[in-house]
């Protein structure tokens, strides 16, 4: 198994790093909402488990294939699609989720009909900004003890 790790390091890495900083994200929810398992695939919060994917991509790809490369290149501008979506898109999104909720109250409108939007599923940029030093110092390390 661990050659399998060494062999394909420039993924599995990230995906290893990906899953850490998704399990980070579940105990800091948990603690703040208390414990319930479908909190594990929650969206937004501190930290960004997507931020820190990215962002261990960029480094594992930067590391085994080189920062010259097409891969990185490629790398760096799926980072910039996957941290926009993020904190841009995601927000707009929870912006109508809120709209609308307020719109089902003020309407009196039966909420069994109509569940309540979740409000919160994009990142503030302190959440991204923990998740970009997560992914690297976690990739950082991963590499190194596999050296």
């Amino acid at each position: 198994m661990l050659q399998f790790i060494i062999d394909h390091a420039v993924f599995v890495v990230p995906l290893i790093v990906g899953v850490i900083v998704q399990a980070i994200k579940f105990i800091i929810y948990s603690l703040k909402h208390g414990w319930d398992i479908r909190y594990i695939f929650t969206h937004g919060h501190m930290p960004s488990a997507h931020t820190a994917f990215a962002i261990s991509i960029i480094t594992s790809v930067g590391h085994f294939e080189g920062i010259n490369s097409g891969a990185f290149a490629v790398a760096i501008a799926l980072a910039f699609l996957i941290i926009d979506d993020a904190t841009r898109l995601r927000m707009h999104l929870g912006d109508q989720g809120r709209y609308l909720n307020m719109l089902i109250e003020q309407l009196k409108i039966d909420e069994k009909q109509y569940p309540r939007l979740k409000e919160r599923t994009g990142h503030r940029i302190s959440e991204v900004a923990v998740g970009a030093i997560l992914g690297f110092l976690l990739t950082t390390l991963f590499i190194w003890l596999l050296h």
